[in-house]
């Protein structure tokens, strides 16, 4: 992978209200899973144009867009992380969502809580989802697309089992289209 200094700084976004404790966590573990610098930025509001009353979530694209309109000069990337319930078109729901070989994405961290499926949680284990689903879309900023290695972070995750099953780390073949 190409130096930090050469793809810039990673640069956290909350979206809406997200837990500083998580998003401080996010930003020391990312910084060594990707050896990139990663800071905090200020946090935005959700995109009142972008919730459908309908479903009750929000429109990945419309976060997207409100994280396109930010101003961070050395961000290689920004990474929006919201508390929203999330969906794509023609999807139920998404875990994130990335502008590919862009600079934005965002992880929707309401479906990666265990509570969301009135289990308990185990913050823990939210920690560890959160921070595969940040690497697999900034993964897919880097222009990488999803892998057949079900424990590669760029696998596709259509279920929290997915998720659990992956590691935060790239599997070789996608290290090497990131070379």
């Amino acid at each position: 992978m190409e130096t930090g200094q050469a793809l810039g700084t990673i640069v956290l976004v909350a979206v809406g209200p997200a837990s500083p404790d998580l998003v401080a966590w996010l930003e020391g573990r990312l910084g060594e899973v990707l050896s990139r610098p990663a800071r905090t930025g200020e946090a935005i509001a959700l995109p009142g144009d972008g919730y459908d009353e309908r479903r009750h979530q929000y429109r990945g694209e419309a976060i997207l867009r409100a994280l396109r309109g930010l101003s961070y000069p050395d961000a290689g990337r920004l990474l929006g992380l919201t508390e929203a319930d999330c969906y794509a078109q023609g999807l139920n729901f998404i875990f994130g969502q990335a502008s590919l070989n862009g600079r934005q994405a965002f992880v929707a961290l309401a479906r990666l809580r265990a509570s969301f499926y009135g289990l308990p949680d185990d913050p823990d284990l939210y920690r560890q989802r959160a921070l595969k689903e940040c690497v697999h879309e900034l993964g897919h900023t880097w222009g990488l697309g999803h892998c057949l290695d079900a424990h590669c972070v760029m696998h596709f995750s259509n279920s929290l089992p997915d998720t659990d099953a992956k590691e935060a780390a790239f599997c070789p073949r996608c290290r090497g289209q990131l070379a």
